[in-house]
């Protein structure tokens, strides 16, 4: 049996997602989807509405056949470390294809834009960009220096999964499908939005019901980064060494240590550190880190050291019952790193959950939908 790969968030799971595998499904008849499900903390730095178990649930009941963990350490870091770490999942499970939604749709594009990146002197052309005052994604779209508008949240994200690929040379081949909403449209009412706006509706308690299946309406939690600030704020405050967590550099624990005492919210906070270098997204992953406590040279010392399966049907289970030569066990590892800081994500994400996360993270039993 062959596979397919798709990676998700799930934040919350909603109409676009069934029609993602769906889509993905016509291009593969016959095939296993697997999908690489990030977890309670995500890419942009936000907190997930939906406990990975429910997000587990929701996937196995609208049609994939395999949910395997991305990892908190690398799910909770920029887009390239994300997709690298889900892209070396998939290629460990011996799965050949990836499915990604796309607003320009257009894998040759995306692939140029890589071969751009790679160029000897990009790299230094967004520095000096950057030196200039230009923001990080203008200074990214002067570097590349490409007509075509590449800089949409999947298209990014489709970027990234292509260097992975190219640069572990993997043997898995990136397909699209065309992306139908705006991520950045948070008043839109059609039938599919994006995920954003959808929290937005979530966090305003506006009405959700025509853009997510009804089995997901009773699962999400109004849940937020904003709900974590008081232990936020008291980390910051109560710690002398910020600048050994990931991503606190350049001097700016002085400014979280300024800033937090102004603040009301996480909002609040983000808003009075955020500089032209420093992002919405890059500040918000972190104060995670800070929160959770990742060491700066996290990406130095840890690896994928097992995949954890979260949940399968009839069609997943063969699947691996014919993966004879996997390289890594399909058992946590107790006292593995990995396994360290999900156990640590998932007590912090407790805080503010009221699902009972802790016995489920540690029973590490994968859920079987027939």
């Amino acid at each position: 049996m062959e596979a397919v790969g798709i990676i998700g968030e799930y934040n919350p799971f909603h109409k676009g997602h069934i029609y993602h595998i769906e889509e993905t499904k016509k291009m593969f008849p016959g095939r296993a989807i697997i999908l690489i499900l990030n977890g309670y903390f995500l890419e942009r730095g936000e907190v997930s509405v939906l406990s990975k178990e429910n997000k587990t649930l929701l996937a196995l009941l609208y049609g994939v056949d395999l949910v395997i963990e991305l990892p908190f350490i690398f799910g909770s870091q920029s887009a390239d470390i994300f997709a690298e770490n889900a892209l070396k999942l998939l290629n460990y499970l011996n799965c050949h294809d990836i499915v990604f939604g796309s607003e320009i749709n257009d894998i040759t594009i995306l692939e140029k834009v890589v071969d751009r990146q790679n160029e000897k002197n990009y790299e230094e052309l967004v520095k000096q960009y950057l030196d200039q005052g230009l923001n990080y994604p203008t200074a990214l779209a002067k570097a590349l220096n490409i007509k075509e508008d590449v800089f949409n949240p999947n298209d990014l994200l489709g970027i990234s999964y292509i260097k992975a690929i190219k640069k572990n040379n993997f043997n898995i081949k990136a397909h699209t499908i065309k992306r139908t909403n705006a991520y950045h449209d948070l008043n839109s009412n059609e039938k599919i939005v994006s995920a954003s706006n959808i929290r937005h509706k979530i966090y305003n308690n506006e009405d959700i019901s025509l853009h997510v299946p009804r089995k997901c309406l009773k699962l999400i939690e109004n849940i937020s980064l904003n709900d974590l600030f008081p232990f936020i704020k008291y980390k910051i405050l109560t710690d002398n060494n910020l600048s050994s967590y990931l991503t606190v550099d350049e001097g700016i624990e002085n400014r979280l240590k300024e800033k937090v005492r102004e603040a009301n919210s996480t909002d609040d906070l983000i808003k009075l550190v955020k500089t032209k270098r420093y992002t919405y997204n890059k500040i918000s992953r972190m104060l995670i880190h800070i929160l959770i406590g990742v060491p700066k040279d996290i990406n130095k010392i840890a690896n994928i050291e097992y995949i954890k399966v979260l949940g399968f049907n009839k069609k997943g289970r063969a699947y691996l019952h014919e993966q004879n030569d996997l390289e890594l066990g399909l058992i946590p590892i107790p006292n593995s790193l990995t396994y360290k800081y999900e156990i640590l994500a998932s007590e912090v994400y407790s805080l503010i959950s009221q699902n009972k996360i802790i016995d489920y993270e540690k029973s590490n039993k994968p859920l079987f939908l027939e």
